[in-house]
């Protein structure tokens, strides 16, 4: 009988039972992708990671990410959480006020800060840079889909793709009100979004709940098995490029957004994000934020697993 050991934190807040759950696998060697897939959905967090030894020793390590359904490329809130447990486990030596690390993905290499200013501990990651893909050119379809009217989406700014590693269908609603009612309607999706190459939808308004926020988003993806997730970090890097290149926030060399998401599951989230631009063009894709350590825990797997 083999003792895995897991650590549990909340990601994309400053307090416990905020932001977005995510169990860390300490030591993962040995495990073959069909067991990580089989502890994800016993965990059943929208991610689960699993940390390996780097396959490079430049690099500080290997991360793999799960969710109950399926192993992702490359995900916002697990790579923060799992860079915050390693820190906070002693396994990552911290240097000074800032810590540079990288992390091997399988979308590829992810540069990650620690940045430490007093009591309070930020982990930053780079993310790749955008994909601006297709239009949904189908609005009433996607009102129907969120239980909206179609005059409560913005009618002068596309339904559009954006990826950073993983792609999302962003739509952009006037009003956090109508935010706020949004009914995702999973026989719709079935019918319009099944098969389209951003499957999983990220609503988003620049109405915000709390004073200094930027924006308010709500994120759903039935292909991950996620009915909807309270912070998405691998869906506000390309939210802030959507802000960015369709004129939303005022033009500058480096835009600094505060995004709100999980308000209305009960887990509210704030994610922070940096877009640097150059001639027009973006250069860098930065998101962010706090996380906190909630505890441990223990699964024990028969052999053979």
């Amino acid at each position: 009988m083999r003792k895995l050991h897991y650590c549990w934190v909340d990601v994309f807040t400053d307090r416990l039972f905020g932001g977005n759950q995510l169990a860390v696998f300490l030591d993962a060697q040995g495990l073959s992708g069909e067991t990580m897939q089989k502890l994800a959905r016993e965990m059943n967090l929208s991610e689960t990671t699993f940390v390996l030894p780097a396959q490079q020793p430049e690099h500080t390590y290997q991360v793999r990410i799960f969710t109950p359904a399926a192993e992702m490329p490359m995900a916002g809130h697990p790579t923060v959480g799992t860079a915050f447990t390693l820190a906070h486990e002693g396994l990552i030596q911290l240097s000074g006020t800032e810590t540079s690390i990288t992390f091997e993905e399988k979308v590829g290499l992810i540069p990650i800060k620690l940045v430490q200013a007093g009591n309070v501990q930020t982990i930053q990651m780079q993310q790749p840079l955008p994909n601006f893909g297709e239009q949904f050119m189908e609005r009433a379809a996607l009102a129907k889909l969120l239980s909206l009217e179609l005059a409560d989406l913005m009618d002068d700014l596309p339904c559009q793709v954006i990826s950073c590693g993983v792609p999302f269908l962003f739509v952009p609603v006037k009003t956090l009100a109508a935010i706020q009612s949004i009914r995702f309607r999973l026989d719709v999706w079935e019918g319009i979004l099944r098969n389209f190459a951003a499957p999983n939808v990220y609503a988003f308004t620049l109405q915000a709940e709390r004073p200094g926020s930027t924006v308010h988003g709500r994120m759903f993806a039935p292909t991950l098995g996620l009915a909807e997730d309270p912070a998405t970090g691998a869906a506000n890097g390309p939210l802030g490029c959507y802000l960015v290149r369709h004129k939303m926030l005022p033009t500058a060399a480096s835009t600094e957004i505060t995004s709100e998401q999980g308000f209305e599951m009960g887990r509210p989230s704030i994610i922070q994000i940096k877009i640097e631009q150059e001639n027009g063009k973006i250069t860098g894709v930065f998101v962010g934020g706090q996380c906190r350590f909630v505890g441990r825990g223990e699964v024990e797997l028969p052999e053979g697993e």
